[in-house]
Parts: C-alpha cells; sequence; structure tokens
C-alpha cells in the first residue's frame, strides 16, 4: 500500500486524483464536525459549484427556480485551517527507491488532502508557501472554489532558496485572533529557524499547530551513494562527500538533530508527525488528525 500511494504522488500532477485516492476510506475530519445541531442557523443560499455535497442541495427551491442552489449556514464557533508549506531547496530531495517521488511533493498531497478534508467539513482554510526568502499566501476562504484556488497554487509550487527571515515570516502568516488549525510540512533540516519560532509563537497565542517532519528513506538509513559529492542546495559553495566512514557520525548527528526538534516541539505542545515519503500517506495523515495533548 505504501508503494503504491507513494508511485502515485510520485507519477501524477492531477492532485485531485491524489486526494480521492489518499482519502477513500479515511473518513475523518480535521475536527468535530460543528454542521449539525445546536447552534447552526441558515444564513444564506448560494449557487450550486462542483465539488458541493448533495445533502445540502434546497430540493424545493431547484423545483420553483430550476436551478441548483446550497443552504448555507453561520456556525456558533468557527475554526480556520491554515496550511504551511517549506518549499526551500531541501525540500527537493527525491526518494531513492521511488522515481518521481520528492519531499515537496509528498508534503503538497497532505497538504491538499487536509484542504479537502477542510472543504468537505465546511471550514475556512488558507495556505501559506515558504521559499526564496519569501511568503506567499493566500487568505482563508470556504468552499469548493477555494479549494480550487488552493489546489493551484500547490500545483505551481517549486522548491527554491531558503526560508524566510523572521521578520519576513512574522509579517507573512497574517492569522486571525481567534484559535485556528495549523498545519506545517517541513524537513525541518533548519532547526532552530524562523519557522520554528513562529510555530512556537502561534502555539504560544493557543492555535492548535500540527507539525509533519518529513525525511527520505535513504536519509534516515544513511544509505547515500558515496560515489557523488553533494552540494548544499540551501548554502552556495557547501559541497558534501558522503563515505561509509562518514555513516556512523552522520547518523549519530542526526539523530541529535531530530530528537532536538521532537523535545521542543512537544515542550511547546506541539503535536508532530515523523513520516518517510516512501509511506502511505493516509497513515501520515491519521496519526496528523488525531488529537493532541493539552489544549
Amino acid at each position: 500500500m505504501a508503494l503504491a500511494s507513494s508511485a502515485l504522488i510520485a507519477h501524477t500532477t492531477d492532485l485531485e486524483l491524489v486526494i480521492r485516492h489518499v482519502l477513500a476510506g479515511l473518513g475523518q475530519g480535521v475536527h468535530a464536525g460543528r454542521e449539525r445541531g445546536a447552534g447552526v442557523e441558515f444564513s444564506e443560499y448560494r449557487a450550486y459549484a462542483p465539488g458541493d455535497e448533495w445533502r445540502r442541495v434546497d430540493w424545493k427551491l431547484l423545483a420553483r427556480a430550476d436551478r441548483y442552489y446550497v443552504r448555507e449556514a453561520e456556525r456558533d464557533s468557527h475554526v480556520a485551517v491554515w496550511l504551511v508549506l517549506d518549499a526551500s531547496a531541501s525540500m527537493a530531495e527525491p526518494s531513492r527507491s521511488i522515481g518521481g517521488l520528492d519531499k515537496l511533493g509528498y508534503a503538497r498531497t497532505l497538504l491538499a488532502c487536509i484542504a479537502a478534508i477542510a472543504q468537505r467539513q465546511g471550514d475556512a482554510f488558507g495556505l501559506a508557501v515558504l521559499a526564496s526568502g519569501r511568503v506567499q499566501f493566500l487568505p482563508a476562504a470556504r468552499g469548493p472554489r477555494q479549494l480550487q484556488r488552493v489546489l493551484a497554487r500547490l500545483k505551481q509550487v517549486t522548491a527554491a532558496g531558503h526560508l524566510p527571515d523572521a521578520d519576513v515570516l512574522r509579517g507573512g502568516l497574517r492569522l486571525t485572533a481567534s484559535p485556528s488549525l495549523i498545519f506545517a510540512a517541513s524537513d525541518f533540516l533548519d532547526w532552530p529557524s524562523p519557522l520554528s519560532d513562529a510555530l512556537v509563537r502561534l502555539r504560544h497565542m493557543r492555535h492548535d499547530v500540527r507539525a509533519a517532519c518529513l525525511h527520505t528513506g535513504a536519509e534516515q538509513e544513511g544509505s547515500f551513494d558515496s560515489g557523488p559529492a553533494y552540494r548544499d542546495p540551501e548554502r552556495e559553495g557547501a559541497v558534501f562527500r558522503f563515505g561509509a566512514d562518514l555513516r556512523e557520525t552522520y547518523l549519530r548527528n542526526r539523530e541529535a538533530h531530530f530528537g532536538a526538534v521532537s523535545a521542543a516541539l512537544r515542550a511547546s505542545d506541539v503535536l508532530q508527525v515523523s513520516a518517510r515519503i516512501e509511506q502511505a500517506p493516509g497513515d501520515v495523515l491519521r496519526q496528523w488528525l488525531r488529537q493532541g495533548g493539552r489544549r
């Protein structure tokens, strides 16, 4: 299942196809649903758009107007879902076992699935892409058209440059003061970093912050080819060689680095999932969507 799912990601640019495949049978929302029951009041009608649920169509109005309309409802509590994508150069690192798959493509798939779940649940959701020292920001909105905007933006992303600095990131993550769900996908090779500081700050503001830390199998195992030299894509002029004599040191340093990442996230009550990009994305999503600890 893992190889089949990851191979699908690697060999299609159709995010909607991937979403349908990954979410089949997942049956989970990003939080407890609020669409039915007390506190939900009718707000307005709007024209039906592809992706709307048929149960929300007003069939009586269809009989009168000969057009499909959807009933919108106001909720007594609003939760915005924010998708944060690290698209710095290191996210272009490819899988060594699945051709065409890299960390950015896997992260893009995870966040696209979260967007689809939020849209299905009726929540507002927005996107922040961090690349080349800048933040590309798509404000939060609801509905199938917003999902198409998010998917289109995700399809256009390429991994480049470095993360924005602290001032750029602080101004770029323009979140509301009301509690939000924040899903951030990164390899967290830079730690501490402006991104880590921003996530901790957002958690201290009482947002529910969740981080997906992505790796390739080769990165976790240290199973790189010892022949070629490797250039650091985010540091000009930095070139490294990887051989059997360096593997033990690499693995020890890597374990210490990500141990510090996990400890810092736990200390700030940020829910973290760690995943190889060769894993089935549905399994990672189940972990990412589970309820956190202290909130």
